[in-house]
């Protein structure tokens, strides 16, 4: 029996997440996040710490741009809806933007906890 990837819609949720990735990347903040990462992944390879740690570690990161990207995604909906400023829309901002400081202070203590710089 052959399988049609296409019958999964595997080819166009990878499609959607690819555009979705592009949008990302013409973020300032996502794009800082991503160069941060270098920082994180240089720190890590020179890391004695034992390979559960520095994936731990990393895996934080990874919650921070999970967290950046719904954050954005958060921001697109309410400038779709108006540009006009209402405190339901600022809510709706600063709810996002609490989620990425939020995932930052958890990397942060994770960070300093396991390689204990």
């Amino acid at each position: 029996m052959k399988i049609n990837l296409k019958n999964f819609g595997i080819l166009s949720a990878l499609k959607h997440s690819i555009d979705g990735l592009k949008y990302l990347i013409d973020e300032r903040a996502f794009m800082q996040e991503i160069l941060f990462s270098i920082v994180v992944v240089i720190a890590l390879f020179l890391s004695s710490s034992k390979i559960e740690d520095k994936l731990y570690v990393f895996s934080a990161y990874c919650f921070i741009l999970i967290a950046e990207a719904i954050n954005t995604a958060i921001e697109a909906v309410i400038d779709r809806i108006s540009m006009e400023i209402h405190p339901l829309s600022k809510k709706a901002k600063d709810i996002g933007s609490t989620a990425v400081l939020l995932a930052m202070v958890h990397f942060a203590i994770v960070f300093i906890a396991l390689l204990r710089f």
